[in-house]
């Protein structure tokens, strides 16, 4: 192995001689001006300046081991060095042995260049050996280094300190698992994954990354990082993991992922059992299964399109484990109705497709309203999936209503199917008959009562109805006459007086002074097609509007 001299950083260059968060490693304090001052040249071990530096030992004793504990920096001028070989490499073995940092000798009393018999010794022991050309104050080097390594740990108690106020006060107000998650990934810098024992990734925080190069191809990779009793740093990507356990079983584990710069330290373990204490708590408090959550959050993003890119949901669903490539995507809404809400329902629906060996996301996308995601084979059909998941809502919820949008070829392409089967809901009335041999409604269905419906609380159709019609319900209202009800026959027999007579109970000259008498109430001329397709729009929406606040709808 070469030598090499030692950069020189010195403060006025901007360099932290030990980022927070670690102890300073054997070349942040070769880069310290007292050293640096002695033109410090690593001669071994090049490759070993990272190692962490415990403390700082001087020493002109033939057996120093005796008096170290591992990771000190040791300091001779080399007086006592043995002159034979074989004493030299007993010293290094000593050393070595035990977990000393790096030997530092200066070259200025005793030796003028470092002895063959000790580089070689260092070099086969794996022991960095630096070399100082000029004089350097040794007590002044253990002060310097040691007042940083005293802060640095003060440093790291407070940062500590305040990882353990942070998850305390999160505990303490009840903040639910994505609140703790997204602490943890802010505190450490690093993303931050929460899955459960079948490696789905229930909840994910980037940081520094995006979710999709988080969760890409999650299951395998996280079945590569063999999950451990305790906090520990392995697998392939070295992921630091800590278990997560409720009720004295493991029920999950956390991951952090690694990122560009230091390796894992101490803080980021600590940041990591305290989320992973923290969710323990957060699991008492919060009774609705975390999958169920993670569920629902994903169906939110996808049919509110809140998500940053399709890259990125697609990354989440499939580390759900939904299948997102080559299939068809549809999108169901269940309104369970009074007694159907709660995680009963969500809970049955997903089994109930389970059993049906259907891929699907549930969850509730608001309070009385469910959401489902299918993720079918290109050549699956959907229908006998949408009737046997209504059919199971309807047995825990005689009131619900299903709505089901159209097919989606492209998991990014699902909002449209959600706002489709939303409009389907929205223009459902309760108590609304069921398409002959269905149990769901979907877009077709919506006719013009139903659009109407829909549309029932826009103060534009209320507004056209009134404009159209007031006139002659008021002066039913005045006389006692029944001319609205006459003219609902006649719009509803196409203009035709014979059938809207016999519909009305009523003898033809009797039909047609009422019609005469309602054209001049209105001002209109009802053997127009137009007036009457007017017409018929505005008593189909004041039908609608009459049945949706309990009124008899004519």
């Amino acid at each position: 192995m070469q030598g090499g001299t030692v950069n020189q950083h010195p403060p006025s260059a901007g360099r932290d001689p030990a980022p927070a968060g670690r102890a300073p490693t054997l070349a942040d304090i070769l880069a310290l001006p007292v050293l640096a001052a002695g033109q410090p040249q690593v001669v071994t071990g090049l490759a070993e300046l990272d190692r962490p530096v415990r403390w700082v030992h001087i020493t002109e004793l033939t057996d120093p081991a005796s008096f170290l504990k591992g990771g000190e920096l040791v300091l001779t001028t080399g007086m006592p060095l043995p002159e034979d070989a074989a004493g030299v490499r007993r010293y290094v073995d000593e050393l070595t042995e035990v977990g000393a940092a790096a030997l530092v000798i200066e070259l200025v009393r005793r030796y003028h260049r470092p002895p063959d018999a000790l580089v070689q010794a260092c070099r086969a022991r794996g022991l960095p050996l630096v070399t100082l050309a000029r004089d350097v104050n040794f007590l002044e080097v253990t002060q310097v280094v040691h007042a940083l390594i005293l802060g640095n740990q003060a440093d790291a108690m407070r940062r500590t300190q305040r990882i353990h106020e942070a998850f305390t006060a999160l505990t303490l107000r009840g903040a639910g698992p994505e609140d703790v998650v997204r602490a943890a990934a802010e505190m450490s810098g690093r993303t931050v994954v929460l899955e459960n024992l079948v490696h789905q990734a229930l909840i994910c925080e980037p940081s520094g990354s995006t979710v999709e190069e988080a969760l890409g191809d999650w299951e395998r990779r996280s079945r590569a990082a063999e999950p451990g009793d305790r906090t520990e740093v392995g697998g392939p990507e070295g992921w630091l993991t800590a278990p997560v356990s409720y009720q004295g079983e493991r029920w999950g584990r956390l991951a952090m992922l690694p990122a560009d710069g230091p390796v894992f330290g101490p803080e980021h373990v600590t940041v990591l059992e305290r989320t992973a204490m923290a969710l323990t708590v957060a699991r008492l408090i919060h009774s609705t299964p975390w999958e169920h959550t993670a569920h629902r959050n994903v169906l939110r993003e996808l049919a509110e399109q809140r998500h940053h890119s399709a890259e990125d949901v697609r990354a989440r669903c499939a580390a759900l484990g939904l299948p997102t490539e080559a299939g068809v995507f549809l999108a169901i809404l269940v309104d369970p109705g009074p007694g159907g809400e709660g995680t009963e329902a969500e809970t049955r629906l997903h089994r109930e497709l389970r059993s049906a060996g259907v891929w699907a996301l549930v969850g509730a996308l608001s309070p009385g309203r469910l959401g489902v995601l299918l993720a079918l084979r290109p050549a699956q059909p959907w229908r006998p999936v949408a009737e046997r998941l209504s059919r199971t809502a309807l047995a825990l919820a005689p009131e619900a209503i299903v709505g089901v949008g159209s097919e989606a070829a492209d998991l990014a392409d699902t909002a449209r199917s959600f706002r489709e089967a939303a409009r389907v809901i929205e223009a459902t009335p309760p108590g609304q008959a069921l398409p002959e041999g269905r149990s769901y409604h979907e877009l077709p269905d919506i006719d013009l009562r139903r659009l109407l419906y829909a549309l029932r609380e826009d103060t534009r159709i209320q507004d056209y109805t009134e404009r159209r019609l007031s006139r002659l319900v008021d002066h039913d209202t005045r006389h006692g006459t029944d001319l609205l009800a006459t003219l609902g026959h006649y719009l509803d027999a196409a203009g035709n007086k014979t059938t809207a007579a016999r519909r009305g109970g009523l003898s033809r000259e009797t039909m047609y002074q009422r019609l005469r008498a309602i054209e001049r109430l209105l001002d209109t001329d009802l053997e127009s097609g137009d007036r009457r397709t007017e017409l018929h729009v505005a008593l189909t929406a004041l039908r609608v509007l009459r049945a949706d606040r309990g009124a008899h709808p004519l």
